[in-house]
């Protein structure tokens, strides 16, 4: 009986000792990153990604949680901006701080997750010009310590996340096109305006002289 026991316990410090091992062969990093193509020039692309008051139009996890609770510190947009949120489940409770923007080509944003677990990441837009179009892309990188690496054994970051990147990139290549059709719109229909109304001026003036001829007659 007392062998059994100890073999049993034999066993089973055995495994441990594996599953730590295996655990510990884990990467140290993980690394989340998804592009797209967008058609306009990279500072209206980079304009919606800036302002975290226009993640709304966007963001994967926006709609979420209708009932989110969500506060804004720091300048409107660009560096120093702040984005902290608090919801259900499904969108935890974190921040977001953008810790350096250079216009039109980069966006750095610290995120802070608090719920459900904690853990910090770092956060980057690219934005390089092809043409009339955009290349966007978006990463996520970060350390996993004993919890994130034993997490990495069943699910890694990339098949979690990935999935949502592409989300919000299909969701801001939809935003930004369509916010650029509805302008280009607005612009041709003021063009035709502003020509309607150089002809009736052009036509008035004719008019006006017809008449002043008249009058010398």
């Amino acid at each position: 009986m007392r062998r059994a026991i100890l073999v049993i316990l034999a066993a089973i410090v055995g495994i441990v000792a594996l599953f730590l091992i295996v655990v510990a062969l884990q990467p140290s990093e993980y690394h989340v990153t998804r592009t797209t193509t967008i058609d306009a020039a990279p500072a209206v692309v980079f304009a919606h990604v800036n302002d975290f008051h226009k993640w709304d139009d966007w963001s994967p996890w926006a709609k979420l949680d209708p009932d989110v609770k969500a506060t804004y510190q720091g300048p409107d947009d660009g560096e120093g901006a702040v984005f902290r949120w608090a919801g259900n489940d499904k969108v935890g409770e974190g921040s977001m701080t953008i810790v350096e923007s250079k216009p039109h080509e980069r966006i750095d944003i610290e995120l802070e997750f608090i719920k459900p677990m904690e853990g910090k990441a770092d956060v980057d837009f690219q934005f390089e010009p092809q043409g009339d179009q955009t290349v966007v892309t978006w990463g996520m990188h970060g350390k996993n310590d004993f919890v994130g690496k034993a997490f990495c054994l069943f699910m890694d970051m990339d098949a979690m996340i990935g999935g949502d990147y592409e989300q919000g990139l299909a969701n801001l290549k939809r935003a930004v096109e369509e916010a650029e059709e509805a302008e280009a719109k607005i612009g041709g229909a003021s063009d035709s305006q502003g020509d309607s109304s150089k002809t009736s001026d052009a036509a008035g003036g004719k008019v006006n002289t017809e008449k002043s001829n008249g009058d010398d007659t």
